[in-house]
C-alpha cells in the first residue's frame, strides 16, 4: 500500500561498510527490536525525552549498504559471536532469515582512492581502476534503486566503513560546480572513499552520517550541495568509549577549578578496524579526534599522549586506561585513572541508529545542512567548537523541544 495513503514513514538505513562489526551488530540489534527479543538498553532515541518526537519505529525501516569485502553478512554475526562471546550462536541463527534479507541489499563498494591496506580487503566483485566520477555515478544508481524497489520516503546513508588517512580539506574547489567539473575529469585517487560516497548520497537525494573519522562530508563544496539538494548531514566518528569519558570528566575539572596538567590514554583492541588503525597513516586520523577535545573544554592544552594499539586476541573489546595528573589547591599534584573495557561495535551499533532516527527527522522537519544538534554522538561534531558532553546532551534536547513545542 502506498506510503501516502497509510501515513506511514518508511525509511532507508544505507551502511558503507555493510558486513563490519558496526553494521553488523546493527542488522542484529534492529532485526531484534522489531522481533521484541532485545529491549530498548542503550538507545537514546529510548528515553523518554524523546516519545513525543513522532520517531519512525523500528519495523519501518530497511537495511542495506555498500561492502568492499567478500563475505556474508550472516557469517560474520557468527564469527562475531564467536570471537567475542557477545551473544550466542543461536541468537544469531534466531535472526537468520532476516540477516539472509539485509544481504540482497548489499552492493559492491568502492576503492577509488583508497590507501593499500584497504584494497587489499577488496574482493573480485569490487571495481578496479574506478575513476572518482565513475564512482559517485554508480554509487548513487545504488541508493536510488533502493529507494525505488522498497518504496523509500527518505534514506539516510551512514559511513561505519574503517578510518581513512587524513585528508587536506583545502586543496579541494569550495564552489560545488568547480567541484563537480573537477571530479568528472579526475583520476582515481583525487577524492578517497568516504567523500565519494558522500557526494553519492546527496546527489541521490540522501542524508549522510560519517560515523568515521574519514573525511566525507568535511568539504564546503558538499555543503553547498546539502543545501541544493535538501538533505542533511553530519559527522564526524561516533563517540563511544574513551573521548566520550573525556568529554564527561574535563568539565568537572574545570568546574572545580583543577588544573589538568598532563592527561594520558591508552587504547588497545582487536578488531578489522584496529588492524586498519595499525598503519600509521589511518592512525593519524583517529589520534587527531581523540586528542583535539581537551584543550576545547579546559581552555588550554594539557601534555597530552593518545595511542591506539592493536591486539588481535582482544577481539572488538576495547580497553582504554587514562591516567589524569592533577593540580589541586596549595599547588598539590594528584592523580586520577579510569579504565573503560567495552564491545566497541556494541556500544556503537545503537547510537547508529539513533543517528539515523534523528536523521531522519530532522529532514522531516525541513532541516537543511549540517545538524549540530548532534554533537553530542561525535568526538569532532562538524560546525560546533563545543565538547563538553552536557552542554551538547542539552543542546539536543534543546532541539528535541523545539520541534515537540512547535509541531514540527
Amino acid at each position: 500500500m502506498n506510503n501516502m495513503v497509510t501515513g506511514r514513514r518508511k525509511v532507508g538505513l544505507w551502511l558503507i561498510g555493510a558486513r563490519g562489526g558496526i553494521a553488523t551488530c546493527v542488522a542484529l540489534g534492529l532485526s531484534a527490536l522489531r522481533r521484541g527479543l532485545i529491549d530498548s538498553t542503550g538507545l537514546v532515541t529510548a528515553l523518554p525525552e524523546f516519545q513525543k518526537l513522532g520517531l519512525v519505529p523500528w519495523g519501518d525501516w530497511v537495511l542495506g549498504g555498500h561492502e568492499i569485502r567478500s563475505t556474508h553478512l550472516l557469517d560474520e554475526a557468527q564469527d562475531f559471536a564467536r570471537t567475542n562471546r557477545t551473544f550466542d550462536s543461536e541468537f544469531v541463527e534466531s535472526l537468520r532469515s532476516e540477516l539472509e534479507d539485509v544481504e540482497t541489499r548489499i552492493r559492491p563498494g568502492t576503492v577509488s582512492g583508497a590507501s593499500p591496506i584497504i584494497t587489499g580487503l577488496t574482493g573480485p566483485e569490487v571495481p578496479k581502476n574506478e575513476s572518482p566520477g565513475e564512482a559517485v555515478t554508480r554509487i548513487r544508481d545504488d541508493l536510488e534503486s533502493f529507494r525505488r524497489k522498497n518504496e523509500l520516503d527518505h534514506v539516510v546513508v551512514v559511513n561505519v566503513a574503517s578510518t581513512e588517512p587524513p585528508v587536506d580539506a583545502e586543496k579541494f574547489p569550495t564552489r560545488y560546480d568547480e567541484f563537480e567539473a573537477q571530479l568528472q575529469r579526475s583520476p582515481e585517487g583525487w577524492l578517497p572513499p568516504s567523500a565519494l560516497y558522500a557526494i553519492a548520497a546527496m546527489q541521490a537525494g540522501c542524508s549522510y552520517v560519517n560515523f568515521t573519522p574519514s573525511l566525507g562530508c568535511n568539504l564546503p563544496a558538499l555543503d553547498e550541495l546539502a543545501r541544493l539538494q535538501k538533505v542533511a548531514y553530519m559527522g564526524c566518528d561516533g563517540k563511544t568509549g574513551e573521548t566520550l569519558l573525556k568529554t564527561v570528566l574535563a568539565p568537572m575539572f574545570r568546574a572545580r577549578n583543577l588544573r589538568v596538567l598532563s592527561w594520558v590514554g591508552h587504547n588497545i583492541f582487536g578488531n578489522l578496524d584496529g588492524k586498519i588503525l595499525d598503519t600509521p597513516s589511518h592512525k593519524q586520523s583517529k589520534v587527531a579526534t581523540k586528542d583535539r577535545v581537551l584543550a576545547e573544554i579546559l581552555g588550554y592544552k594539557p601534555a597530552t599522549v593518545v595511542t591506539i594499539e592493536y591486539l588481535e586476541d582482544l577481539g572488538d573489546w576495547k580497553t582504554a586506561w587514562d591516567h589524569v595528573h592533577f593540580s589541586g589547591f596549595l599547588g598539590v599534584p594528584m592523580v586520577l585513572q579510569v579504565i573503560w573495557q567495552g564491545c566497541d561495535s556494541i556500544l556503537a551499533a545503537p547510537l547508529v541508529l539513533d543517528l539515523a532516527r534523528l536523521t531522519e527527522r530532522a529532514v522531516r522537519s525541513g532541516h537543511v545542512g549540517l545538524m549540530p544538534f548532534l554533537a553530542c554522538f561525535f568526538k569532532s561534531p562538524h560546525g560546533t567548537k563545543e565538547h563538553d558532553f552536557g552542554k551538547q546532551f542539552a543542546q539536543l534536547m534543546s532541539w528535541v523541544d523545539g520541534l515537540i513545542a512547535g509541531g514540527g
